[in-house]
């Protein structure tokens, strides 16, 4: 899953028509229900304050709101954009000001999701991968060493611990695990011992596809 980068808003004209979209980063529907009573009230006036949200670790929380306009043009619009581009804590509410001219159902549609489109191409997305934390633990003739070639590495070094020998923590992909460990025997002569302690979750930037 992603989340995006940043919260803020972006704004579309079409057809005479406002289209501000604010979006924010959410932990649970307590935090995006806040979030849309905040922006209905900054935009009282405006003739629609349509909404939605993805939240959870799976993205299995969705909610959307078309706060007046026709039914299924507004807010299933803009909660496909969230589930097409794999958010997840996300909140996204489009306040339009209408100009006049009306758009038809279809117009609408097009609208209320590229105003959320548009709004995420401008704010980024960083991609959440679940990590192994492994404990390297080694003595302090090796550890010098072992931490510097950990820091080098593409693996992440969390920390380290200093007692009566040194516990490096790192975090990597569970499909590096294997290749970690025959590289750790090897570099340490089988002198350092490896402990997997759980996971944790780190948010990146999106690979490119190829």
């Amino acid at each position: 899953m992603r989340t995006i980068k940043r919260g803020g808003e972006h704004e579309l004209d079409i057809k005479k028509s406002r289209f501000i979209c604010a979006m924010a980063r959410v932990s649970d529907e307590d935090e995006a229900r806040a979030f849309i009573t905040e922006r209905r009230k900054e935009h009282w006036s405006a003739n629609h304050n349509c909404t939605a949200y993805v939240i959870g670790p799976d993205g299995g929380v969705q909610r959307s709101s078309d706060d007046g306009e026709p039914s299924g043009t507004a807010g299933v619009p803009m909660l496909e954009v969230l589930r097409h581009r794999d958010l997840t804590d996300t909140v996204a509410v489009v306040t339009r000001y209408f100009g006049g001219i009306k758009l038809g159902a279809g117009g609408l549609i097009r609208a209320y999701g590229n105003a959320v489109s548009a709004a995420i191409d401008e704010f980024g997305v960083l991609e959440r991968r679940t990590l192994l934390v492994v404990a390297v633990i080694a003595d302090y003739l090796r550890a010098g060493r072992l931490e510097s070639d950990l820091r080098d590495s593409r693996h992440h070094v969390r920390g380290v611990q200093y007692g009566s020998d040194v516990q490096i923590d790192i975090a990597l992909a569970e499909r590096d695990l294997p290749e970690f460990e025959a590289w750790l025997a090897e570099a340490t002569g089988g002198q350092a011992l490896c402990e997997v302690l759980g996971t944790t979750t780190i948010e990146v930037e999106p690979t490119p596809d190829p």
